[in-house]
């Protein structure tokens, strides 16, 4: 019998409906992944059913699309740790991170059964971290995401980011191959789906952040990305402001409350990302082509699937 956390019935009628969920045979399909796993030499993964069954949902049960991600999810932990191999969450440049406020998820799922809410600002003086610090910080919190939150799992992930503080300081620190690494590991292994995200208050520099950032963006997702100028009420368009936090005239929750409760959460998960020094891959007992160019740019070897956005 399967370890899976039940959903809610809204949630399991949506997995059925949209992600071709069979309840029934959910047992069999996680035995099927598992035993590729134990076949893969080159390949160390997790195997609990709560992680695994995040893929199988995110590639609408194709199991072969499944086994893609999942791969290449662990050979980029593998290349670049620093970014995306996240193993301490005590470590002191984490956790000051986390009291920034910077990247705060809402407790209300938009609309009450729909995508997980997930505020950013740039609540932090540019010099303090570095693009790696902050993007092994995103990179925890989306992993949390997949064993946690059935509203993230089944609906996907909504952004509001208020780009109000955003100064050329922090631009600058954005280089092209920091660009692509982060869009490669969301683009082809992270299996949620992102459905939009909202910039409000945008500054003169993250006009010209995003005019650096977008031609690495797929296009299907530059459809899902909507700007707003500052004190605009377009926002309000897509997401009531109820769902908003208090600090912005909602009933989301306090951000700086959230941001303290969720300390907790690291602390109950920290064995969960030490185990993550125990997975990855070793390229050089792969069979066959590798699925990412271990070069310097980190080009992706073939095709590959956009964002799940759909």
């Amino acid at each position: 019998m399967s370890q899976i956390k039940l959903l809610k019935e809204e949630l399991q009628k949506v997995a059925i409906e949209e992600l071709g969920e069979v309840p029934s045979r959910i047992p069999e399909d996680l035995e099927v992944l598992k035993a590729w796993i134990n076949q893969q030499s080159h390949l160390k993964a997790r195997t609990e059913d709560q992680f695994l069954i995040q893929f199988l949902r995110g590639c609408k049960y194709s199991l072969e699309k499944a086994k893609d991600k999942l791969d290449i999810f662990y050979a980029m932990k593998t290349k670049c740790p620093e970014m995306f191999g996240i193993t301490d969450v005590d470590n002191d440049a984490f956790r000051r991170f986390h009291k920034t406020g910077t990247y705060v998820p809402l407790p209300e799922p938009l609309f009450g059964n729909g995508p997980r809410i997930v505020f950013i600002r740039a609540n932090y003086a540019a010099p303090d971290f570095t693009v790696a610090q902050i993007m092994s910080y995103v990179t925890a919190a989306t992993e949390l995401a997949m064993i946690t939150d059935p509203y993230a799992c089944i609906h996907g992930l909504c952004y509001i980011m208020d780009f109000s503080k955003v100064t050329l300081s922090h631009v600058m620190l954005i280089t092209p191959a920091a660009i692509k690494k982060i869009v490669k590991f969301f683009e082809n292994t992270i299996p949620v789906r992102i459905k939009a995200l909202h910039i409000i208050n945008a500054s003169t520099a993250s006009e010209h952040m995003h005019r650096v950032v977008l031609p690495y963006i797929p296009e299907n997702l530059r459809q899902r990305i909507f700007i707003s100028a500052k004190n605009s009420k377009e926002l309000d368009d897509h997401i009531p402001k109820k769902y908003l936090p208090v600090e912005y005239g909602g009933e989301n929750g306090s951000l700086e409350q959230l941001c303290c409760e969720r300390n907790k959460i690291w602390d109950n998960y920290r064995e969960f990302f030490r185990q993550n020094a125990d997975y990855g891959t070793e390229e050089h007992l792969r069979l066959g082509k590798p699925k990412i160019d271990f070069g310097d740019d980190l080009g992706i070897a073939g095709s590959f699937r956009k964002l799940i956005v759909d």
